[in-house]
């Protein structure tokens, strides 16, 4: 017995010396570097594109974001255009994008046969997986002329001359380019990430729930209207900002269809552009001051992106009060 307590002793000393929490701390100082890590990034990449894009802030001021003159021979660059487009095509993604990913999530959790459900979430989660040059060509190639054949020219017969209509419909050379297809290729690129994220959160959500609304007497759309928005709605608006994100800083695919014109129009049927594919038509081979506008393009774009995160931040504390 003692040779066994002998043997043991070593092995209980080893034991006795290593300290309970030392992989609690090592794991705890991990993570805090990993997130300190992120931080520095982001600041770093912020630090670059103010260096960068501060030259040309200060050579045209504040009219650098109210001005739509890109005037490479003069070196003079104004960002409202790009800005603008930027804007318009992200809204128009999100009012075409948001309502049809919804309904595919609650046709999935609500309405669907087994034997359907499975296929659709599978294609779903494939548009998620595909290329943006793939969607940008696709646009280019496919959708461009039969959106030119069968909606510009017959809108624009209809529209022309209208007071309001007439201003934004109309296009004065319909080649199937402009804001409004740029806004619809982004559409189907989010739907995928908005459709997916919001039929898991309501996957999630207890069936009792349900069971207990449809066992007063509640209908469908009832059910989601009461019982299943309210419960997943902080993540539906984590869902439909995460797409956003995503048509804000979309480019190749934007870059094919917008029709790349640096001017201001009021029709979202004529060609425009967006600062993400200003920046990709024009990085290669901007010099001087040029390429400081273009950074500070970018700087813009990183702007408007924490101001949709700050408010989506706020819409979720509303939604959590409630």
């Amino acid at each position: 017995m003692a040779a066994v307590t002998d043997q043991m002793a070593p092995g209980a000393h080893v034991a006795r010396k290593t300290p309970k929490g030392t992989f609690d701390i090592v794991f705890r100082n991990a993570s805090f570097l990993s997130a300190l890590f992120v931080l520095l990034l982001l600041a770093g990449i912020m630090v670059s594109m103010v260096i960068g894009g501060w030259p040309a802030f200060r050579e045209m001021g504040l009219g650098f974001l109210t001005s739509s003159v890109w005037d490479t021979q003069n070196d003079q660059y104004g960002a409202w255009p790009a800005i603008a487009g930027t804007l318009s095509t992200a809204l128009i993604a999100l009012v075409i994008g948001v309502p049809l990913s919804l309904g595919i999530a609650v046709f999935l959790t609500q309405l669907a046969p087994p034997w359907f459900k499975q296929p659709v979430s599978t294609a779903i989660e494939l548009l998620a997986a595909v290329p943006s040059i793939i969607y940008g060509m696709w646009g280019l190639f496919v959708f461009v002329p039969l959106f030119a054949a069968y909606v510009q020219v017959p809108l624009s017969n209809i529209v022309e001359g209208m007071p309001i209509l007439g201003t934004i419909l109309y296009s004065r050379s319909p080649s199937g380019l402009g804001i409004l297809t740029a806004g619809f290729i982004l559409a189907f690129m989010i739907i995928p990430f908005i459709a997916s994220i919001t039929r898991d959160m309501l996957d999630q959500i207890p069936s009792v729930l349900r069971e207990s609304a449809y066992g007063i007497g509640a209908t469908t759309w009832e059910v989601v209207r009461h019982v299943l928005v309210p419960q997943a709605g902080v993540s539906i608006i984590g869902a439909i900002m995460l797409g956003l994100g995503r048509a804000l800083g979309e480019t190749m695919a934007v870059t094919f269809v917008v029709g790349n014109a640096n001017r201001l129009s009021g029709s979202i049927m004529d060609p425009g552009s967006t600062i993400a594919s200003r920046i990709a038509n024009e990085f290669n081979e901007a010099l001087g001051l040029q390429l400081n506008a273009l950074i500070a393009l970018g700087c813009i774009l990183f702007f408007v992106t924490f101001v949709v995160l700050v408010i989506a931040r706020i819409l979720v504390a509303r939604v959590k009060s409630y």
